[in-house]
């Protein structure tokens, strides 16, 4: 066992072990205990002290404690206080790492691999066992500095991209795969690889040229390539570019209709992240993405309904999208899931924003909504849900009364409005307070004739 490095001593175990020892007097002995009132409150004192002292006493471990030669950084042969993985898979301190890499070095200290790019990437799992091990022994890491990923990208990194672009176009399956696989890991962890593909008009054309050019893509390749346009949506500068690509959105329809679950469900999440700005909805709409989306809903794959769903959910927040959506069979395949129980929330809330539109309500009636929405409402706790349910079934009353007779019957039977009306959301008291009024004047009026 190698002993080298400073570690802060935590100046407050002593006294935390004394107050416990304290406090266990004071509640074990009823007659005497009060006797360690006095220095309990001392040393909670002094602990209090302790813990705002902004430095702490250091203790050299060649003198005191063994540590495990694992946790050395390799090149400084000290502890690692932010241990850090290269692309070789060695791991060593990012401080020390970053001095080897800034002195121009382009290779691994260990294995003298020359190093495919420069992104260092935390390794958790050594760091977690350091602080369990410090935590073990009563010692805790110096804070250890904060770092971005983005200081070390170098004009080198930068070739890479560029490199691994050009490799897309190659005729070798293999090493298109190879680039793929890699830039999808690299979008993935590192912002800055993003942000490369916002910096010419190029890079997302030939990120996708393998999709488009050949009809009968490999499905690994796909998936990789699609997750990479996903990780790249993910910045922001990048939603109205990728929007914009003439070839993305297509691509990313037949990803949809094509592409293995994974994929498919990724393409759904990009759709998502390119929905936040109103004009790349009407984008995505135009192009003809909800029916596809919905066809995937109705699947009902585990994996990828939730990104179906939040993708829709997104789109129709523009009114065009509601009615695209609805004319592409929507509720019917929401009601279905919902009768189903199936990923109620998510689906529930796209039916109440669906309401709006006419057609919605016609279809909703037509499949029997009335029944399954009171159904709702007496079985579940979710206040939201209670919200949402009674605030279609007040657009139906509004808009379609062949169903008032069914939701008087409902509310004569289980009062089920009435118990809403008491202690509903605000929203939902006004909804069925609204319904009740309604079908109450229809009453008193046809009482009157």
């Amino acid at each position: 066992m190698a002993k080298s490095g400073v570690f802060e001593k935590d100046p407050t175990q002593n006294l935390k072990k004394e107050l416990q020892k304290l406090v266990k007097a004071i509640i074990e002995d009823e007659e005497n205990g009060y006797g360690f009132i006095d220095k309990a409150t001392q040393t909670l004192k002094e602990l209090k002290d302790a813990r705002k002292q902004t430095s702490v006493s250091c203790i050299n471990l060649d003198d005191t404690v063994s540590f495990p030669q694992e946790f050395n950084c390799p090149l400084s042969n000290e502890i690692m206080k932010d241990p850090v993985i290269v692309s070789t898979g060695k791991t060593y301190d990012r401080c020390s790492i970053q001095k080897w890499l800034k002195a121009g070095n382009r290779t691994c200290p260990r294995t003298q691999q020359v190093l495919t790019h420069t992104v260092l990437t935390p390794n958790h799992l050594v760091r977690d066992m350091i602080i369990q091990w410090c935590k073990n022994h009563g010692l805790r890491l110096p804070s250890s500095l904060q770092y971005s990923d983005e200081d070390i990208l170098t004009e080198s990194d930068h070739n890479d991209f560029l490199s691994l672009l050009n490799k897309l176009s190659s005729t070798d399956l293999s090493e298109q795969k190879e680039a793929a696989r890699t830039l999808r890991s690299l979008t993935k962890r590192i912002p800055s690889f993003r942000a490369f593909f916002g910096e010419s008009s190029d890079s997302i054309p030939q990120l996708l040229a393998p999709l488009s050019i050949n009809s009968e893509i490999h499905p690994d390749l796909q998936e990789d390539l699609i997750t990479t346009l996903l990780n790249i949506s993910i910045h922001d500068s990048n939603k109205t570019l990728v929007a914009e690509t003439k070839m993305a959105i297509p691509i990313l329809l037949d990803a949809l209709r094509l592409g293995t679950i994974e994929t498919r469900s990724n393409a759904a999440a990009t759709l998502f992240t390119l929905s936040a700005s109103d004009s790349n909805k009407s984008l995505i709409g135009k192009a003809g993405a909800l029916k596809p989306l919905i066809d995937l809903l109705d699947e009902g794959h585990v994996l990828a309904m939730k990104d179906a769903a939040s993708a829709i959910f997104n789109l129709c927040l523009l009114n065009e999208n509601k009615s695209r959506a609805v004319r592409e069979g929507a509720i019917n395949v929401l009601l279905n899931k919902i009768k189903d129980r199936v990923q109620v929330d998510e689906l529930l809330a796209i039916l109440a924003m669906l309401s709006s539109n006419q057609r919605a309500i016609e279809d909703m009636c037509d499949i029997g909504a009335v029944s399954c929405l009171f159904s709702l409402i007496k079985e579940t706790n979710c206040a939201r849900n209670k919200e949402n349910c009674v605030a279609i079934l007040y657009t139906i009353c509004l808009n379609d009364r062949t169903k008032w007779n069914e939701v008087r019957e409902e509310e004569s039977t289980f009062g089920t409005l009435s118990q809403v009306a008491q202690n509903g959301t605000s929203r939902a008291k006004r909804k069925a307070n609204g319904i009740l009024d309604r079908i109450n004047r229809h009453i008193n009026r046809t009482h009157t004739a």
